[in-house]
């Protein structure tokens, strides 16, 4: 448990020694876990400011009289903020040691603590009360630190996207200007739905991307630039080249792949001739004489 750290104030040093002789009675430690720290002997508000400024509890101890009673209101109203409480406590009239009644001051010393004591029960509940308040916005400002953090972090990443978009953005502007300029400034330029319709006006305008990538296969990059709805060449014949080549490629492209062909059935060979029987065979290579043939004739 904490100390509580008392202070008292009071009117001249013959009060110190009033004070002091009283304390000597007290088992303020064991009994209520205070402790004095200090007995300060002054009338000055600057000097009670410094010599009062952190205390847990004040005591103001002045004389009963007018005198003492403005003295102790105009030092409650000036040191109220500066320490956690304030409690008037009244000395017997008189400086003398000997003829002021020390008993009296321990009770009165006493009953100031006490009131001091009962004081800060009543304010509990409302202490409380704040200390709840506290907690739950503490709590509430923990959940918004880490939504802070959440958000900072997503500030940051789509910071850093737009900045990469911004330059490439600025760079495709700048390719979009160069373009254009060299497009208004060229007179070889044909918007591509015309050139194309005057070749194959039936068909339908290939896709622009299309046509792009065929003047790199064909190598015309540098010489035809394809972009925005138009083409630009260097002569008008490559890009009648360029169309017609277009042209090929799809209708190759499109053209359905001929079927092969059926096989045609066997042919069936002519059934062999019987020779007659009793007939000799005639050699392939047998050779026919002058003399034969006339026989033959004669016979007819």
């Amino acid at each position: 448990m904490a100390i509580v750290d008392v202070r008292i104030l009071v009117e001249g040093a013959s009060d110190v020694e009033v004070v002091s002789k009283a304390l000597q009675g007290l088992a303020l430690g064991s009994e209520y876990n205070i402790t004095i720290s200090a007995i300060i002997p002054t009338t000055n508000v600057e000097i009670a400011k410094s010599a009062a400024a952190g205390a847990d509890l004040l005591i103001i101890a002045t004389d009963a009289d007018r005198v003492g009673r403005d003295l102790a209101e105009r030092l409650f109203s000036e040191l109220g903020e500066m320490v956690g409480h304030v409690e008037r406590m009244k000395l017997p009239l008189g400086h003398d040691l000997e003829h002021v009644d020390v008993e009296l001051v321990r009770k009165e010393l006493k009953n100031t603590l006490v009131r001091a004591g009962l004081k800060s029960l009543q304010i509990l509940p409302e202490y409380m009360a704040l200390r709840n308040q506290l907690l739950d916005l503490k709590g509430r400002y923990d959940g918004l630190t880490d939504e802070y953090k959440r958000l900072h972090g997503e500030y940051e990443a789509l910071s850093k996207a737009y900045d990469e978009l911004k330059a490439e953005s600025e760079k495709l502007a700048e390719e979009n200007s160069g373009l254009k300029a060299l497009l208004e400034n060229s007179k070889n330029v044909y918007r591509v739905e015309e050139a194309w319709k005057s070749l194959f006006p039936a068909e339908p305008v290939p896709d622009e991307a299309y046509i792009g990538k065929a003047v790199e296969k064909l190598g015309l990059t540098g010489r035809v630039i394809v972009g925005q709805g138009y083409i630009f060449a260097e002569d008008g014949s490559l890009v009648d080249e360029l169309l017609r080549t277009v042209y090929l490629s799809i209708a190759i492209r499109e053209e359905p792949e001929p079927k092969p062909p059926r096989p045609e059935p066997p042919k069936e060979e002519p059934p062999a001739r019987a020779e007659p029987a009793g007939e000799e065979e005639v050699a392939e290579s047998a050779e026919v004489k002058p003399e034969d043939i006339e026989g033959l004739l004669k016979g007819l």
